[in-house]
């Protein structure tokens, strides 16, 4: 199966999380495309070395992400319900198009990192 690939715009970088005792790491990246109906909002994980790659990126780039798909299944016990969860995994990415300056973008920032440390509950 190949990768896919995706391209948009950087809407939201996150500060890079560390999961459980092995040090897991991850960093989400938003991308917004914007069509004529409706704006789409895809959110693509970076893990482990690649969080620091992230760091190449600001608010308003555009980018093209080369990415795979990876699923899970989860159940708390026999009984429970399943849930199945579906997330993107970035492997690279390529800047097509640099955004606003370095200044405007360091400040939408740490707007998006205030935003998303107030908002811990997820909308739906």
């Amino acid at each position: 199966m190949s990768d896919a690939t995706v391209q948009g715009y950087v809407h939201l970088i996150e500060k890079t999380k560390v999961y459980g005792q092995n040090g897991f790491r991850k960093r989400l990246v938003v991308l917004e495309q914007d069509s004529s109906r409706f704006t789409n909002y895809i959110p693509v994980d970076f893990v482990q070395e690649s969080c620091d790659t992230v760091d190449e990126l600001s608010v308003g780039d555009e980018v093209e992400i080369t990415y795979r798909l990876s699923g899970r299944k989860w159940q708390r016990d026999e009984k429970s319900e399943v849930k199945f969860f579906l997330n993107a995994e970035a492997i690279k990415f390529t800047v097509v198009k640099k955004g606003q300056d370095d200044a405007t973008s360091s400040l939408e920032n740490a707007a998006n990192d205030a935003f998303s440390a107030e908002d811990e509950e997820v909308p739906f």
